[in-house]
């Protein structure tokens, strides 16, 4: 059965899906997993979200997923990443993330 990234939105096909990395759960609260909803992602909305929000940026203001998809900080990238089938992407964490972890 084909998966949804919940972020994107984009439609992960079921041929892409034995990868084991593909779809990925995403904590809404990092570092509560025990407590934390979680949600499907693909990889690289969920390498994004890593790469521009420190965990406690997450846990105080994006812990939904609507909140997540209103971020500023992803306004360029769900653009980009909805326009494209790629399920692989080069993700680097910036160096304000890095400053302000």
């Amino acid at each position: 059965m084909p998966t949804t990234c919940a972020l994107c939105r984009r439609v992960v096909p079921d041929e892409r899906i034995p990868d084991p990395r593909v779809v990925q759960e995403h904590h809404l609260r990092p570092e509560e997993r025990a407590t934390s909803p979680t949600v499907d992602l693909c990889r690289p909305c969920h390498d994004q979200i890593h790469a521009v929000f420190t965990n406690a940026e997450l846990r105080a203001d994006y812990d939904t997923i609507e909140a997540l998809r209103s971020a500023d900080r992803l306004d360029g990238y769900l653009e980009w990443i909805r326009g494209t089938d790629k399920l692989r992407v080069e993700t680097d964490t910036s160096r304000a993330v890095r400053d302000r972890s």
